[in-house]
């Protein structure tokens, strides 16, 4: 389906789950630095709470209000008819998301979501993959923190190096800030279904075609003190990694052989232990039903950082990269990482798919195939850094 054939549509871009506690720093952002023209909606299930929503942002009487629900997917057929792209924060994903992804693949709408959980990914390339490269629609996982500054930094960084030739990169992050309800949520709904994680990925494998006479991996790596950015590196068990290695997949300007690393960068050891440690308890008490439900209700989803917890967050993620005889120090850096950032992010790549002139893509693909350079202008004007801070 061609731009100009979705340009007949009510509304360029359809916010769902409008009202949560992600959607609704979406939903400012884009009232705050809409386009002129932009016609967009939000949606959700209350009708009264949308209704409040739109009175409290700039220009909400130009704001279209659009109820739909998870548990009725007709409804999520009539909104995917309704925009040219819907952006979903109404997660767990893998226990609220599919249906929404069915109807944008099925109504040639791009579909973009903030999703960590590989799983969720995996099933919809097996099951909607197909379907959205036949409509045209482009299905967009990981726009927030999870996984722009990473994906995109890694497209940033290879730009850097020799083109043609075998590229390592490894990527070291630092953040500070803290999480909300939902991200918590999710997180204690991915440690418990490891078994199901582990499938649907080996179904996917069975589903996608191999790239013939390239390489791109993404190893994972024991822990070890990295003297490049003098810091301790422990491993992150996060979907990074796999959309980088998607990207890599997908793009020839990765190379013939490419290999990417996905670090937490912790300055001492002690305290680098610690958070491992701690990563270990709550995946096991996930485990446990009672024990998991009991984490869940210490943050619930809706709940999130204040306003001033925010305004002091930040992150960095540091990348170095080599091929061809040149090494590269790259950094992507911002604020609040989960919150201010990511629904800037979050709109301005829902902004980038409604009218940047992009290359042709469609079916299941990251923001670096299906966004690339135009997001990275975006977010470089919206005041995240995209920098080169040595070479050699």
């Amino acid at each position: 389906m061609s731009r100009q054939d979705k340009a007949d549509r009510a509304y360029d871009i359809v916010l769902f789950g409008a009202t949560g506690f992600v959607g609704e720093l979406t939903a400012e952002y884009l009232a705050a630095h809409a386009p002129e023209g932009l016609r967009w909606a939000i949606a959700g299930r209350s009708e009264k709470k949308l209704d409040a929503l739109r009175e409290r942002l700039p220009g909400g009487s130009e704001i279209g209000v659009l109820t739909a629900d998870v548990a009725d997917p007709a409804s999520l057929r009539e909104l995917a008819l309704h925009a040219r792209v819907v952006a979903t924060t109404v997660g767990p994903y893998v226990t609220y998301g599919e249906e929404l992804v069915a109807a944008c693949a099925d109504a040639g709408t791009d579909y973009l979501d903030l999703t960590g959980e590989p799983e969720f990914v995996d099933l919809t390339y097996v099951r909607h993959d197909a379907r959205a490269r036949e409509t045209g629609a482009r299905l967009v996982h990981a726009a927030g923190f999870d996984s722009i500054p990473h994906d995109l930094g890694v497209y940033f960084t290879v730009q850097q190096l020799p083109e043609g030739v075998p590229l390592t990169v490894d990527g070291f992050v630092r953040a500070e800030g803290t999480f909300s309800g939902g991200t918590f949520n999710s997180a204690l709904t991915g440690f418990s279904r490891t078994r199901q994680t582990v499938a649907a990925a080996q179904d996917r494998k069975r589903h996608e075609p191999r790239i013939v006479g390239r390489r791109a991996y993404a190893p994972v790596s024991a822990p070890r003190f990295a003297k490049e950015v003098g810091a301790w590196a422990i491993p992150l068990p996060t979907i990074d990694p796999q959309v980088v290695q998607r990207s890599a997949r997908a793009l020839q300007r990765y190379g013939p052989d490419f290999r990417y690393r996905h670090y937490a960068a912790v300055k001492t050891l002690p305290f680098a232990v610690g958070g491992v440690a701690f990563v270990g308890a709550v995946f096991a008490a996930a485990q446990v039903p009672p024990a998991r439900r009991w984490l869940g209700d210490r943050l619930k989803p809706g709940e999130g950082p204040s306003a001033e917890k925010r305004a002091k967050s930040w992150f960095s993620v540091r990348f170095v990269g080599e091929g061809g005889g040149r090494r590269v120090f790259t950094e992507v850096s911002g604020g609040d990482p989960g919150y201010g950032e990511t629904a800037k992010m979050f709109a301005e790549s829902a902004l980038s798919l409604a009218f940047d002139d992009l290359p042709p893509s469609a079916g299941q693909v990251t923001t670096a195939v299906a966004m690339g350079d135009a997001l990275i202008e975006r977010l470089r004007a919206a005041g995240i850094t995209f920098r080169v801070a040595d070479s050699r």
